[in-house]
C-alpha cells in the first residue's frame, strides 16, 4: 500500500477534517509529525468501536510518524462528562496506572507497542500554578464552553453542571500545548474538546493542531454506539468463538459500516458481496477480525463451533468451573452468579423466567430449582454462553 491508498484509508472513516488541505500538506512536508491521541483509561477493555481510530494510529505510524497515547491521570479526577447528563465518577491514580496495564495489552494487538510514546498529563497539568491556571482560563469564556452540547442542555435544565467540569476540555487543550501537537484524532464524541486545543495553541503562539474525528460505531443492538455497558459490543480480547458468534449477530443494515470503519477489504467488493450474500458478507467479516486479532488458524475451530452452537448442539472445549469441592447440590440461581451469567440473584431469577437457560439442554424456568453436581453439567444462557459445571 503506497502513502496515497494509506491516506485514503484514514480518509475514508473520518467524520470531519480541520482542515483537510492542511492535513495533506503536512503529510507531505516530510517533517516528523507530533499524532496526539488521547487514552481513555475509565473503560480499559478495548471494543471494536475503540479500534477505528487505533487503525488510523497504525497508517500513521507506519508513515514514520510519532504516535503519543496522551494519558489523563491528571484529568481522570476529574472525570470526562463528554456526551453524558451528569458526571462522570473520578478515577484515583492507582485505577489509573492498573488500567493502563489492560489497555496498552490490547493496544499492541493493532499498534507496535516499541513506536509508542505514552505521556502522562500529570507532568505538566500538576505543575501549574493557581497563576498559571487563571491565565489559562481566560482564553476561553464561558458563553464558548456552554455551546458544548452536554453542558448546554444541563445549565438549561438547572441540572448540576461545576466548575471543575468547565475546565476539562481546557486541560485536555492544553495537553495539545505541552506536546506542541501536529494532528489529534478521537471520536465524534470528542469533537469540542479537540477543537478547543486548535484554539489554545493558537494563543500560546503554536501551529493549531488537524483535527480528525471518526464515526462512532454502532453496537449490535443497531441502535445505540458499542459499549460495554449495554451489552452490544464485539471486544477485541474475546475468545475468537465468541467474536464468530457476535459478528454473525451484526444487523445487515449496519454491516457494511463494520467493514468500512474497521477492516482494511476493498468496500466496493464488499458492496457487492452483502447485496448478494448476506449470510456470507457476516461470515467473511467474521473471519477477517478473527485473522486481525487472533489470528488465521483460529478460524476454521471457532467456525465449526458456531455450526453446532447454531443447530442447537452443545460444542466442544467449553469452559469449565469446579463447585462440586464446595457442595453436591446448588440452586440454579446461585450456579449463574458464580459462573458469571449472573451478576446477582436478582438478575439470575429474571434469567430462568424469561426461559433463557438450559440444564444440559433442558430449558429450566423453576427459580428455585436445585441442580445436583454429578458429572458434567452444561449450563447454558441464551445461544453463545455455555460453562461446564463439574
Amino acid at each position: 500500500m503506497n502513502k496515497k491508498e494509506q491516506i485514503d484509508l484514514i480518509l475514508r472513516r473520518t467524520v470531519e477534517v480541520h482542515n483537510k488541505d492542511t492535513l495533506i500538506e503536512k503529510l507531505n512536508s516530510g517533517k516528523k509529525l507530533v499524532i496526539k491521541f488521547g487514552a481513555d483509561l475509565s473503560r480499559p477493555d478495548l471494543h471494536l468501536g475503540h479500534t477505528v481510530a487505533l487503525r488510523a494510529l497504525k497508517i500513521f505510524q507506519e508513515l514514520g510518524h510519532e504516535i503519543v497515547f496522551v494519558i489523563g491521570d491528571f484529568t481522570a479526577m476529574i472525570g470526562d462528562p463528554s456526551g453524558k447528563s451528569k458526571t462522570r465518577p473520578a478515577l484515583s491514580f492507582e485505577e489509573t496506572r492498573r488500567n493502563g496495564e489492560t489497555y496498552f495489552k490490547q493496544v499492541a494487538k493493532i499498534l507496535d507497542p516499541k513506536k509508542i510514546r505514552i505521556a502522562y498529563n500529570s507532568e505538566w497539568l500538576s505543575k501549574l500554578n493557581f497563576k498559571d491556571v487563571l491565565s489559562l482560563a481566560s482564553k476561553y469564556t464561558v458563553a464558548r464552553m456552554l455551546e458544548r452540547d452536554d453542558f448546554k442542555n444541563r445549565y438549561e435544565n438547572n441540572m448540576p453542571l461545576s466548575m471543575h467540569e468547565l475546565f476539562y476540555p481546557l486541560m485536555q487543550g492544553y495537553d495539545s500545548v505541552a506536546i506542541n501537537a501536529d494532528i489529534e484524532i478521537g471520536g465524534t464524541d470528542q469533537t469540542f474538546n479537540l477543537l478547543v486545543g486548535r484554539e489554545l495553541q493558537k494563543n500560546y503562539d503554536q501551529e493549531p493542531q488537524v483535527v480528525i474525528t471518526f464515526p462512532l460505531l454502532v453496537g449490535l443492538d443497531g441502535k445505540d454506539k458499542m459499549s460495554k455497558s449495554l451489552d452490544n459490543y464485539i471486544g477485541i480480547d474475546e475468545s475468537p468463538e465468541t467474536m464468530y458468534e457476535k459478528a454473525m449477530k451484526i444487523p445487515d443494515d449496519v454491516l457494511f459500516d463494520y467493514y468500512k470503519l474497521t477492516t482494511d477489504l476493498d468496500l466496493a467488493e464488499t458492496d457487492k458481496l452483502i447485496k448478494q450474500d448476506i449470510i456470507k458478507a457476516h461470515k467473511v467479516y467474521a473471519e477477517e477480525i478473527i485473522k486481525m486479532y487472533h489470528g488465521e488458524e483460529f478460524i476454521k475451530q471457532a467456525e465449526e463451533r458456531y455450526g453446532k452452537v447454531a443447530k442447537g448442539g452443545i460444542p466442544e472445549n467449553i469452559k469449565e468451573v469446579n463447585l462440586s469441592s464446595e457442595s453436591s447440590e446448588f440452586k440454579l440461581c446461585d450456579i449463574l452468579v458464580k459462573v458469571g451469567f449472573a451478576s446477582s440473584k436478582s438478575e439470575a431469577r429474571r434469567m430462568i423466567q424469561g426461559n433463557g437457560v438450559k440444564v444440559n439442554s433442558e430449558v429450566v424456568n423453576d427459580i428455585n430449582a436445585t441442580i445436583e453436581i454429578k458429572g458434567d453439567v452444561v449450563i447454558q444462557f441464551g445461544k453463545n454462553k455455555f460453562i461446564k459445571v463439574v
